[in-house]
């Protein structure tokens, strides 16, 4: 069997089946984060990508819909196949692009194929209804039709999969898209994916992607007038522009927002220490802590809290720090040199008062080691904020009212986790936390192809997957028949 050929990734916007050069002034230097080499200097896209990208999309539309239910399948099928047989390629690029260590890049890529295979069944599912309607002769139907186009904004943490999960349904039901990345993850947020339906046989239009400056497109790309969703994930700040702006343009956009969290790990006084220590430090150090629903405070009932603390501290410091491209490596670089910036700032605002530094060290390039705090008080900058980071505080609860309190004490709403070993006070606290999701015994980091993943309060409007997803980028159309008197 002849070796399968690499994608010749190029530095090149996706338009209407074809690639071409940005027209923008400025330059995107894709930067490896962590030995700093440039995979390449990539032309940025200007307004007149996105409209042409939107036109594109438009156009091909209306066909794309009326395209049976089982071929849409057969693509998703094909994209699937072809995520399969490119995994070694697929995981190369996220270790390289965004440093992601390869523990990682592997959940990454189960996880996109899990969706692709799941989601490839998603337009023989979808259903209408007939309803009674009183009236002689009167027939009642809602069809559930297509949005039309889709803007999609994807972030570069989980590049792949957080594009992916718009991208795939979003085609699968009859829409047709424009896919925009973050700087930081052009190919494994969007070119690659264009790539991957382009081998698939994908029609012309279906899927667009552009890569520019946020500063130059990012406005413009939610204002447009074609988009009829605007698909975000991303820091609330950036979230609450888009929201803004997709209310204010020429037609008002349906949203579909997963923003930022500060999840909460609560270890309650009858937890099984270990399993909740184990939890807790995959839960907050996978890819660095550099993940929306990663655990971002440690939440410890008084009575387990000295052995909690010693065998989690003991578990951070054994953790690999270094090359993301070796198996063992569990903290890779921090994304950049802004995030890494921004971690040393909080890392020195909280080396005062109670609390204490229990691990940590000075980075190293990109590399910044684990940091733990403890006691950190719930007013702490660390409590207070999402961390994208491998920072983690500590805070101990007097009881179980007193940790319920504490876990529901932010403005973020995504994920959540509780640890006991009595299932009704398990279910009992999970209910009572306000959250989208919230997972006994288990670490907060999950994303299931059926399961509906999604946030409150500040961490976004909508659910992704399964069912949810198909109301979410659906519309109801009640149409109704006036016949004969007669039935």
């Amino acid at each position: 069997m002849m070796e399968q050929q690499k994608y010749d990734i190029q530095p090149r916007q996706f338009i209407n089946g074809r690639w071409a050069d940005g027209t923008s002034s400025k330059v995107l230097p894709n930067i490896n984060p962590y030995d700093q080499s440039i995979i390449f200097k990539m032309p940025l896209a200007s307004p007149a990508e996105v409209d042409q990208a939107y036109a594109a999309a438009e156009a091909a539309q209306q066909s794309w819909s009326r395209t049976p239910a089982g071929e849409r399948g057969k693509l998703i099928q094909k994209v699937a196949s072809i995520i399969e047989a490119r995994k070694e390629e697929i995981i190369d690029w996220l270790v390289k692009e965004t440093g992601s260590t390869r523990i990682k890049a592997e959940i990454e890529w189960n996880a996109i194929l899990g969706c692709a295979d799941t989601w490839s069944h998603m337009p023989q599912h979808l259903t209408g209804q007939i309803l009674t309607d009183d009236r002689p002769g009167k027939y009642s139907f809602v069809f559930r039709e297509p949005i039309g186009v889709i803007g999609v904004i994807s972030p570069w943490n989980f590049p792949l999969i957080l594009s992916i999960r718009s991208v795939i349904p979003a085609i699968a039901l009859g829409n047709t898209v424009v896919l925009k990345p973050a700087s930081d993850s052009p190919v494994t947020g969007a070119l690659l994916v264009a790539r991957i339906f382009e081998e698939a046989g994908c029609p012309e239009g279906v899927i667009n992607a552009v890569v520019g400056s946020g500063s130059e497109i990012g406005d413009y790309f939610v204002q447009h007038p074609t988009p009829r969703l605007m698909s975000f994930t991303g820091s609330t700040k950036v979230g609450k522009r888009v929201g803004q702006y997709a209310l204010t343009g020429t037609y008002i956009k349906r949203l579909s927002l997963e923003l930022g969290g500060n999840s909460p790990l609560v270890v309650l006084d009858d937890a099984n220490i270990e399993a909740a220590v184990g939890a807790a430090v995959i839960g907050r150090f996978l890819h660095q802590g550099q993940i929306c629903m990663s655990v971002n405070r440690l939440i410890v009932d008084q009575s387990v809290y000295p052995k909690f603390i010693e065998m989690f501290v003991d578990g951070v410091s054994k953790l690999k720090v270094g090359n993301p491209a070796e198996p063992d490596t569990v903290i890779g670089p921090i994304i950049n040199q802004a995030q890494l910036n921004g971690l040393k700032e909080k890392i020195k605002a909280s080396q005062s008062g109670d609390t204490r530094l229990l691990c940590g060290g000075e980075p190293d390039g990109l590399l910044l080691p684990p940091h733990v705090f403890s006691p950190v008080d719930s007013n702490h900058i660390l409590n207070r904020e999402e961390t994208f980071g491998p920072l983690v505080p500590i805070t101990i609860a007097d009881n179980e009212e007193h940790a319920l309190s504490l876990a529901n004490d932010t403005e973020h709403g995504l994920s959540s986790a509780v640890f006991t070993e009595n299932m009704d006070r398990g279910l009992n606290f999970a209910r009572n936390i306000y959250a989208g999701m919230t997972h006994i015994n288990d670490i907060t980091v999950d994303d299931q192809p059926l399961a509906p993943f999604g946030g409150e309060k500040n961490s976004g409007l909508g659910r992704f997957n399964g069912d949810y997803l198909m109301e979410e980028f659906t519309r109801a159309h009640w149409i109704t028949w006036q016949g004969t008197t007669g039935r």
